[in-house]
């Protein structure tokens, strides 16, 4: 009879589900941990992780009295995942308080998951035979480093991976040229050593993968440099990813998922504009894929590099310099606050909307800039973070909204299709003839959406034409005008080529694009993002306005040619507010300096630790029932770290209600970060109990997450 080895799998098993982190099978000979596998689990095959190496009393004969399910197969074509990979998903799933088998197979590509053995053995046939392309071209000379960037590389050279660097640079002062030279030392000092570059959102990638395949592929060849990012189809992503894993890439770039690639190699990680929200993950396994690479980073002792104009407070906060009093942060902060070719930072000006014409969109003196720069041949941008033609209609006679019959919020009217849309949910509708309450045909847009601004642009620039006597080219860029394959890429061509004069959009074109013409950036409505209970309001408002004023003026030759000033234009109803105030003068230290005093005084994060937990129900007492359950049972049983960890009241969601699934959250506090994760580690048995017991059934799921970005 054949010995058989008990194994441990990691299997796609929520958190949630009780049934643990991982599952024993049986094996006909020792399996190496990281061993790919496919095993079976009911009437199913999944794909599964071999996460620890049997012990010498885990013999054949030590497991008689046990039944143990074979391995279906082995997925031998493909090296066993590296220890430092296992440890890394392994500390994300302690710490974001998930199963390992979830983040395991979050991590992996899709399709690898649905190939069997032979299926992936035919599928590497033609990988193993593809020889590696060879350098074609000449390699492009580098660019000329300014001061400011040669003493920035100098002292990452000089820094190694001691400890994290926060890059904060100006926008257009050449922080991608500094991620190249780091990324290029490192390739050039070892033939094995690969870089992860990640970006905050897909639509960012194009551009950077474009520079660094120009930059290493004449030398590394053409596969040196990858991508790794959700809008990819499965065999790409797979393509990409068995690269990386292999060794074949030096080079990944990708949005958040691309912290889990498998690099045996990794020596250098950056995190390009690490403030962004975009890179915590926001359902499932509700991970913050720039701390993880922070954490890789020590793991695995690779550089890290943040990048930023406007570095989030927690960074900022972790880069402070040392003081008698402080001893200072866990990062180096490094500075380059000029822009490259001398290109000056866009004056702000600020319009009072109180002064002017009560229905107008555009006030005068806004309008006649864009046409100024219309007229002269240069591009505008005009940003309003809300997609559609406006957030809800109204009837005046009897103030019916068009609400979501399956949210607790509204369907924005797109005038393009006519049709509602919740923006939540997905349901979707065709606009009604008629009020759907009282019959009242004559039903109301209310507030402005980016459709909108792009309808309105077109009808005030009519009779505006270009230098070349051409009539003015208006272009929106959003989720909406995006959807379609190729699309953005098609229209940030466009912008590039100077196809359009003004380019309406949302917060996707506010950050991260080299637009070359830009002379002009409009803030139309920010001060609906004031307007709300979320203490990092104030934060994310000052970034988005701050990157989205760094489209503005990066070519000096340019703005000298024209004989223009780049500027940032605002409109408000409140224009003394601090966030303006702070970017009128583009300083961003005060305002980090105020706003991180208030965070102190109030003890909020980063000077407190959080985590929220969220149940989900049919109805808002079931959901709220068992956050009191749970907190109840945490008193009573004492647990380890309780006594540091204050537990608040639940309470509903902002947006309680979504697909018709009540939802309400409870948030913990603590001024010890490991007392909240002793007290979260201990309280996920409780919570589990409690999900069993008959009256909290009607409970659709909970969850945990930890460091939560909004609450």
């Amino acid at each position: 009879m054949t010995a058989l080895f008990p194994v441990q799998i990691a299997l796609q098993m929520p958190a949630h589900s009780a049934v643990g982190h991982l599952l024993t099978y049986a094996a006909e000979t020792r399996l190496a941990p990281g061993t790919l596998v496919r095993v079976p689990l009911g009437k199913r095959e999944l794909l599964g992780v071999v996460w620890d190496e049997p012990a010498a009393d885990e013999a054949p004969h030590a497991q008689a009295g046990l039944q143990l399910r074979p391995i279906a197969g082995v997925l031998d074509g493909i090296a066993p995942l590296p220890d430092a990979w296992r440890r890394l998903v392994a500390f994300a799933a302690r710490y974001y308080q998930r199963s390992i088998g979830e983040i395991a197979m979050a991590a992996l590509p899709p399709q690898l998951r649905e190939l069997t053995p032979e299926q992936l053995a035919r599928r590497l046939k033609p990988a193993k035979a593809a020889a590696k392309a060879a350098a074609a071209d000449a390699a492009p000379a580098p660019v000329a480093l300014s001061a400011e960037q040669e003493q920035v590389v100098a002292q990452i050279a000089a820094g190694a991976a001691e400890r994290p660097f926060l890059l904060y640079g100006s926008t257009g002062s050449g922080k991608t040229e500094v991620y190249l030279r780091c990324v290029q030392a490192a390739l050039d000092a070892d033939p094995a050593a690969q870089a992860l570059v990640m970006v905050p959102e897909i639509n960012l990638t194009p551009q950077l993968e474009a520079r660094f395949v120009e930059r290493f592929a004449p030398q590394y060849g053409a596969g040196a440099v990858v991508s790794m990012h959700s809008g990819m189809t499965g065999p790409q992503r797979l393509k990409s990813w068995l690269a990386a894993h292999t060794g074949q890439a030096r080079i990944v770039l990708g949005t958040r998922m691309a912290v889990f690639a498998s690099l045996p190699g990794l020596q250098v990680i950056v995190v390009d504009e690490e403030h962004d929200a975009s890179y915590k993950q926001q359902e499932g396994a509700r991970y913050s894929a720039r701390d993880l690479a922070i954490w890789r980073g020590r793991a695995q002792g690779a550089q890290v590099i943040l990048g930023s104009a406007t570095p989030s407070f927690e960074s900022w906060h972790a880069s402070r310099p040392a003081t008698a009093q402080d001893p200072g942060g866990r990062y180096l902060r490094l500075h380059m606050p000029s822009r490259i070719g001398a290109a000056e930072l866009p004056r702000v000006r600020l319009v009072d909307m109180t002064q002017q014409p009560r229905r107008a969109v555009f006030s005068p003196p806004l309008l006649a800039a864009i046409t100024e720069r219309v007229q002269r041949g240069e591009q505008s941008l005009v940003l309003l973070n809300r997609r559609g033609f406006a957030p809800v209609l109204y009837c005046a006679d009897c103030e019916w909204k068009s609400d979501c019959p399956h949210c607790s919020a509204h369907q924005v009217f797109h005038k393009g299709d006519r049709t509602l849309r919740c923006h939540h949910c997905g349901f979707t509708q065709r606009v009604p003839p008629a009020c759907p309450s009282c019959g009242n045909p004559d039903i109301l847009p209310l507030g402005k959406g980016t459709e909108q601004l792009e309808e309105e642009l077109v009808r005030l620039l009519r009779n505006v034409q270009r230098p070349d006597h051409a009539p003015a080219r208006v272009a929106r860029i959003d989720a909406d005008t995006t959807r379609a394959k190729g699309a953005l890429e098609e229209q940030l061509a466009q912008m590039h080529a100077g196809d359009i004069d003004v380019l309406v959009g949302t917060q996707m074109v506010a950050k991260g694009h080299d637009f070359r013409r830009i002379t002009l950036v409009a803030a139309v409505q920010p001060d609906n993002a004031l307007f709300s209970s979320d203490y990092r309001a104030a934060e994310r408002l000052f970034c988005l306005l701050m990157q989205a004023a760094g489209r503005a003026g990066r070519d000096a030759a340019y703005l000298q040619a024209q004989g223009s000033r780049a500027e940032m234009w605002i409109q408000t109803r409140d224009p003394q507010h601090a966030v303006f105030s702070a970017l009128r003068s583009h300083d961003y230290p005060a305002f980090a300096a105020q706003q991180l005093q208030e965070r102190a005084d109030a003890g909020m994060p980063p000077f407190a630790y959080q985590a929220l937990v969220r149940a989900d129900a049919r109805t808002q007492e079931d959901a709220q029932a068992f956050l009191h359950a749970a907190c109840q049972a945490a008193r009573e049983a004492g647990l380890p770290g309780l006594d540091e960890v204050f537990l608040f009241p639940p309470i509903p969601m902002t947006i309680q209600r979504v697909a018709n699934v009540e939802r309400a959250q409870m948030l913990l506090e603590s001024l010890d970060r490991m007392a909240l994760q002793r007290f979260l580690h201990a309280w996920q048995p409780l919570l589990h109990q409690l999900r069993a017991q008959p009256q909290h059934r009607p409970l659709v799921r909970w969850l945990v997450d930890v460091d939560p970005l909004a609450i």
